[in-house]
């Protein structure tokens, strides 16, 4: 790729973000989508592997749908009711479109399929944005629209994205697939809160996006694809897999780390909205996730290799991970005694 095509691709995706999380008309949050999505495409096919030229076209296939789909229902609302307005989402075949067109964006299951695919023929620091960059515009304009949405249908949707995230994830061996089924999960998560309180939807949307991005820099750093490069990667960077392994802790809700503290307020909000059969489901559906959390924190700091390992030896280098993953993984180790300012905030 030109080397001047990057930063074009970076403006392009900031810019995508910036329209579409500051309109109010629907065509203009469309807008913004579809430059997203042009601009992230050369990014997953820079590579020219027949993997990446597929997981480009799945991307484009999928988005370009959930595109038509929003501008339909755009449409039908603004026929039925006279408002491009994004938050007077009023119409019930609008509303029901709608929510099919952003859990298509955001790969919440049933439409789940094309996500662990595009994030497995994607780089890394690809995987990286798609997981998490790329679901902000989508996850702004159901936040807006949240009085507006069908609480059953969403509340289905999350605890079956909760449920296949965790239960698709335990037989991966691949980092990309594992953290792409993690994604989806997380996603149910934010969508089992997301209409009754909307600010705890997105400070669970911050925190996954501080502790994912931290596991892809690592993960980046180490150059791991699969658990069998983690279980190498010891020797070479002792104190980056321990890291690694404390945020993947995180990243499954363990206390007393970051990622305890938005599991722990969307329980309370739930047994406080009367949902305590959704509340426990969703719990005790998260404990498949909790599996493939620590599989992959065994693999990377327990487990060391055999002698007769097929892998190239690697050899030890004494560089320190870079000054932003420092920084992300304290905040997904360290915050959860912010836990009572936030309640009071939210």
């Amino acid at each position: 790729m030109n080397p001047h095509a990057t930063p074009i691709m970076a403006f392009s995706l900031v810019l995508g973000t910036t329209i579409t999380i500051s309109s109010n008309h629907w065509v203009l949050a469309w807008t913004g989508l579809e430059i997203n999505t042009l601009a992230i495409i050369p990014l997953i096919s820079k590579s020219h592997h027949p993997r990446a030229v597929e997981a480009a076209t799945k991307y484009f296939l999928t988005q370009a749908a959930a595109s038509a789909l929003v501008l339909f229902s755009s449409m039908m609302n603004a026929w039925a009711t006279g408002q491009w307005d994004i938050t007077q989402l009023n119409h019930p075949t609008s509303c029901l479109l709608f929510t099919a067109a952003i859990a298509i964006k955001l790969g919440l299951v049933p439409f789940h399929f094309w996500f662990p695919e595009v994030l497995q023929g994607s780089s890394l620091m690809t995987a990286l944005l798609l997981s998490t960059l790329m679901k902000f515009p989508p996850l702004t304009l159901l936040l807006l629209t949240s009085k507006s949405l069908n609480p059953a249908l969403l509340t289905t949707m999350a605890l079956a994205s909760v449920a296949l995230g965790g239960w698709m994830g335990l037989n991966q061996t691949q980092t990309r697939k594992i953290l792409a089924f993690s994604s989806i999960s997380h996603l149910g998560w934010i969508a089992m809160i997301l209409i009754y309180s909307p600010k705890l939807a997105l400070l669970t949307f911050y925190l996954y996006t501080i502790m994912t991005s931290t596991v892809f820099m690592a993960l980046n750093k180490i150059k791991a694809l699969s658990l069998s490069t983690i279980m190498t990667s010891w020797t070479k960077t002792p104190v980056l897999n321990a890291t690694l392994m404390l945020v993947l802790l995180s990243l499954a809700g363990l206390p007393p780390l970051t990622g305890f503290m938005p599991k722990w307020l969307i329980i309370q909000e739930l047994a406080k909205q009367e949902m305590t059969p959704a509340a426990m489901a969703i719990a005790m559906l998260s404990l498949l996730s909790l599996f493939f959390y620590l599989r992959l924190a065994y693999h990377s700091t327990i487990t060391l290799p055999p002698n007769s390992s097929n892998h190239m030896k690697q050899w030890y280098t004494s560089k320190p991970p870079s000054t932003p993953t420092a920084i992300l993984a304290s905040l997904s180790i360290l915050l959860l005694p912010l836990s009572p300012m936030v309640h009071a905030i939210i």
